[in-house]
């Protein structure tokens, strides 16, 4: 048990130095790491618990939490779940303590400008991993694809996708 701690808390504490854009943003580095390198989880279960956190009210690091729990119990919940948050947060500290003490020169607003298309990237490659992770078939793919183009060129809430994906889902479980 000790040794599957140690390698959740090395995985997760790596992860946290990374995690630029929050947890989402990690999905699939986590993914890959949780799945295909440790084996902790089935594709099933880690789309099952992706879905539980977020359905879950909260910050979204439960994802992480609820990894933890599988790998380990309740000792692999906080193993994980302080891995991932320990490190970023001190780092985040010093960063702030830094930037703010140089934020007038010139190469902190380029950091700055430089981090967004970073974040932004790492989150599409977050929705591109959970795609692959359960779209199995042509319509939850379609789902997924007219999801991403209705948020994208409307301002209307999500959440109207969300539920039309769902009906359309049922309604193709239904007649399949």
């Amino acid at each position: 048990m000790t040794g599957v701690l140690a390698e959740l808390a090395r995985t997760f504490a790596l992860l946290s130095l990374v995690s630029i854009g929050g947890v989402n943003a990690l999905l699939p580095e986590i993914h890959r790491q949780v799945v295909d390198i440790h084996g902790w989880m089935t594709d099933q279960a880690f789309a099952t618990a992706f879905a539980i956190a977020n359905a879950s009210p909260g910050p979204n690091v439960i994802f992480v939490s609820l990894i933890g729990w599988q790998v380990a119990g309740l000792a692999g919940l906080l193993v994980a779940t302080l891995a991932l948050l320990i490190p970023s947060s001190v780092l985040a500290y010093f960063a702030g303590r830094v930037l703010t003490r140089w934020s007038h020169h010139p190469a902190v607003g380029l950091l700055r400008d430089a981090l967004i298309p970073v974040a932004l990237g790492m989150m599409l490659a977050s929705g591109l991993s959970m795609m692959r992770t359960v779209d199995h078939d042509v319509v939850t793919v379609l789902i997924s694809l007219a999801t991403t183009v209705f948020v994208y060129t409307t301002r209307r809430n999500p959440l109207w996708a969300l539920g039309s994906g769902a009906i359309v889902n049922v309604a193709a479980l239904h007649f399949s």
